[in-house]
């Protein structure tokens, strides 16, 4: 099982930073940004990164950890621009770039920065062609594409990834579309919510792999405060931000590889609940310490026996290394 940390994009670079190099030097196996300009709701003047940028920071200070956007908003980029940012984070980082994407959804960036927005459809059409063009210029010496709504005519990408390929992470939960184009393009999927409606989106997205004779890993979670994690009889771990009301139908709802979570976990075992954290946590407004625990000793406690540890030789060195449950 693979833990990760998902940053806020409304922080400041320094406690960004902060808490990315606590992550890592604790064990954890990932680092995600949200791709948004703005907060989604009336009062827009808040402070929020641009995603790739502070992606390209982190990739030069933090070592060992794969880092990406989770996920980037197909409609704010060209996808050829997509694949190159990618690209060059991938040897910033020494080849640990996860390129997550998906069709976009909140429409007030569109509508004050002058994205088009179009319909869902119009969304989910271009994030298939877009993720056509971005495979294709990460993998070859000249893509050529001519769609409905983005062409490429001999274009290059030079240089290419560190990577043989950058995993390529779909996001969304669509049954009909977003769930096809993950079966069929897609490396890594992920999704936000409840354990329920988890354990029925990896229903759908299996029938789709087996119709595609394809496998990929499945990450979730939830953004709910304080995040629970509880395992299943299988070592599987399912997620939820209230595990007093939803704890009993946790134990076996999703087969999950990788996990994402804020600075506070609590993890439910047997009949107790105990607190994992990086570190720090807003506590009425103040950073307030908590105990901290190193990610082996979660997976110790979650499946009795202790992680190995991924080396952090320094970027693009070390790898991490899932515990097989």
């Amino acid at each position: 099982m693979r833990f990760s940390f998902w940053t806020g994009n409304g922080q400041s670079w320094e406690d960004t930073l902060e808490g990315c190099r606590y992550a890592e030097s604790t064990g954890w196996d990932g680092i995600w940004y949200a791709d948004h300009f703005m907060p989604n709701e009336e009062n827009v003047d808040q402070p929020i990164h641009e995603a790739w940028s502070v992606l390209a920071a982190i990739a030069a200070c933090v070592p060992r950890v794969r880092i990406g956007p989770l996920v980037a908003g197909n409609t704010y980029r060209n996808p050829a621009l997509t694949a190159k940012i990618a690209a060059t984070i991938d040897h910033i980082s020494g080849g640990r770039v996860v390129l997550g994407i998906g069709a976009g959804w909140q429409e007030n960036e569109h509508e004050k920065y002058g994205f088009e927005f179009s319909t869902v459809k119009g969304r989910l059409d271009r994030l298939d062609e877009a993720v056509e063009i971005i495979t294709s210029l990460l993998a070859n010496n000249r893509t050529d594409f001519q769609g409905e709504h983005y062409s490429v005519t001999d274009a290059p990408l030079d240089p290419k990834p560190i990577q043989n390929k950058i995993p390529l992470m779909i996001g969304g939960g669509g049954r009909k579309r977003t769930l096809r184009t993950a079966a069929i393009h897609a490396d890594e999927w992920n999704y936000w919510g409840m354990p329920d409606d988890i354990a029925e989106l990896c229903g759908v997205l299996n029938g789709a792999l087996l119709k595609h004779q394809r496998r990929l890993r499945i990450t979730s979670g939830v953004n709910l405060g304080p995040v629970t994690l509880a395992p299943d009889a299988l070592g599987h771990l399912t997620v939820t931000g209230d595990a007093v009301n939803v704890a009993a139908r946790m134990v076996s709802s999703a087969q999950l590889d990788t996990i994402q979570v804020t600075e506070a976990v609590r993890v439910f075992c047997g009949e107790e609940f105990r607190w994992f954290d990086l570190g720090r946590m807003q506590v009425k407004g103040k950073q307030e310490p908590l105990r901290c625990f190193r990610v082996e000793e979660i997976n110790a406690v979650l499946f009795g026996r202790p992680r190995r540890r991924a080396s952090s030789a320094g970027p693009g060195r070390g790898r991490s290394i899932r515990s097989e449950s």
